[in-house]
């Protein structure tokens, strides 16, 4: 007897690659509370600009080993040599900007993690609770809103660099801040 093929309905972004899957399926938009976390994904995401994401995904363990497994304590003491060896590894992106903003936004992260935990100061802006909006289509989720504007004029502010609207939204999408899971897709719901 044949055993059936379950079907599951994903976003329309995810492709058929496995790394992508298991990223969607376990990690993409499941709210993370950790403020260590949430930086890393946010400096990735920084680092992701102009590139895929999958892209990213395929390098972030040598992005975890470059980087000191993202502890920003370590990596706001970092100085040119540091950056000297970002810039020589093939295994990440090296690009002089991004790495430089790193090191600057470990700095920020430290100042808001002592004032109020970066957990807190992210999680404010949605009452601690992933946003809902239900949307129907792929199609239907935007590039950036009003809150990821207003979110990346504070880092910004704060002293964060390569966190525009465009980048804070991918963010929030990725950390749970915003459940843009179509409702289709079979993880939507579990995250509702």
């Amino acid at each position: 007897m044949k055993a059936k093929s379950l079907m599951v309905t994903r976003c329309g972004w995810v492709g058929n690659d496995q790394i992508y899957l298991d990223y969607h399926d376990t990690e993409w938009g499941v709210p993370e509370y950790d403020s260590r976390a949430l930086w890393e994904k946010l400096i990735l995401d920084g680092f992701q600009a102009g590139l895929s994401w999958i892209t990213i995904l395929k390098k972030r363990e040598n992005f975890r080993a470059a980087f000191a497994n993202f502890d920003p304590n370590v990596i706001a003491t970092w100085g040119e040599e540091d950056v000297q060896r970002c810039l020589n590894n093939p295994g990440i992106i090296r690009h002089r900007g991004k790495i430089e903003a790193t090191i600057t936004n470990a700095q920020a992260w430290q100042r808001i993690e002592a004032d109020q935990g970066f957990d807190t100061f992210l999680w404010n802006y949605v009452d601690g609770a992933p946003l809902q909006p239900n949307l129907e289509r792929t199609s239907d989720v935007p590039a950036f809103t009003d809150l990821s504007t207003q979110i990346s004029k504070d880092l910004k502010k704060a002293g964060f660099k390569f966190c525009g609207p465009t980048i804070v939204y991918a963010f929030m999408q990725a950390t749970g801040m915003v459940n843009d899971h179509i409702i289709s897709c079979h993880c939507h719901a579990k995250l509702a």
